[in-house]
């Protein structure tokens, strides 16, 4: 575990990339991404548990999560796919749903797409997951808000996910 695996590559001044190695087949990471039972059980920042409330993973189907903080706060998030390519790239856009400006006092970025790559490396699977935003400052708000450290957190959970699974 531990984030060993980890890089952040900043290539342009509107995105963030992380990359993580998981000691799992790529089959088994896609489905962990792509099935609401799967999702529900790592997604999110340690200590956060998930409803799926919506997964229609087709492009032009729409996605609605609501992450659920350990004190009970909901921070509800939704997309749009615009490109699913079975075991090897999913691309959505990534937007934080309604209410959530009631739990975060914080400008909020807009108009993020969310490009998930699954690489097999020899039984194990390299994700690379990737955030383009509209302007630079929309990437530092959501540097701000500690979405990094979220996604590296979340991945922590997929990791332990992965090893039971």
């Amino acid at each position: 575990m531990g984030n060993k695996n980890d890089s952040i590559d900043a290539q342009s001044d509107r995105e963030i990339v992380i990359t993580r190695v998981f000691n799992a087949p790529r089959e088994l990471v896609f489905k962990a991404w792509t099935d609401p039972e799967h999702i529900a059980q790592w997604w999110g920042p340690k200590g956060f548990t998930t409803k799926v409330t919506e997964l229609d993973l087709r492009p032009g189907g729409k996605s609605r999560y609501v992450m659920i903080g350990p004190d009970g706060t909901e921070y509800p998030g939704k997309g749009v796919f615009r490109e699913i390519v079975p075991l090897e790239r999913i691309v959505t856009t990534d937007e934080f749903d309604e209410g959530f400006e009631k739990v975060v006092n914080a400008d909020l970025p807009k108009g993020m797409v969310m490009t998930v790559l699954f690489e097999d490396l020899d039984g194990k699977t390299k994700l690379t997951l990737r955030i383009v935003h509209e302007s630079a400052e929309d990437r530092r708000k959501h540097e701000e808000m500690g979405v990094i450290g979220g996604w590296n957190s979340s991945f922590d959970c997929l990791d332990e996910f992965l090893a039971t699974a």
